[in-house]
């Protein structure tokens, strides 16, 4: 397949994980989020889409440099935690906004960044550079794991 096929496909798949997301979160956000009792570090509204924005351009060329590689036994191993990480990052929208289920989408976000961090370790042992795109990746969901929680805590 052509290296710029797998771009393609690459930025497209990060970027449907979250696309489906706002689905959940742009009818919450003013009839529930809104009112949640939220701690002082919590970042404006508008902040989130710009970040995921880049966040998920940065996913997509980390899977890219691994695919790019080849879909081999080397590459399989790493390629597959990030499709669960993904997966992980497209449930975690719907049962937090979708359900509000502050609860369950605290336990999807301890995974989701479980699985970060397995990945990024994974692709650090195929290419470098894909694995530093993913730390700004884990940066925000510790601070995200950290807001969940927080919220969730504050609306018991």
């Amino acid at each position: 397949m052509n290296k710029y096929l797998k771009l393609i496909i690459c930025l497209a798949a990060c970027f449907l994980a979250g696309g489906l997301g706002t689905i959940f979160t742009i009818s919450a956000i003013p009839t529930w989020y809104i009112y949640l009792n939220k701690p002082f570090f919590s970042p404006p509204s508008w902040l989130f889409a710009p970040v995921w924005t880049t966040l998920y351009f940065l996913m997509g060329i980390s899977l890219w440099l691994i695919w790019k590689k080849g879909y081999n036994k080397k590459n399989k191993e790493a390629i597959n935690l990030f499709i669960i990480q993904l997966i992980l990052n497209a449930v975690w929208t719907p049962i937090f906004f979708g359900l509000k289920n502050l609860g369950g989408g605290l336990v999807i976000i301890i995974l989701l960044w479980y699985f970060i961090f397995k990945t990024i370790k994974a692709f650090g042992k195929l290419d470098k550079t894909a694995a530093y795109l993913l730390y700004p990746y884990l940066a925000w969901v510790s601070f995200a794991t950290l807001l969940n929680l927080s919220v969730w805590l504050l609306n018991m």
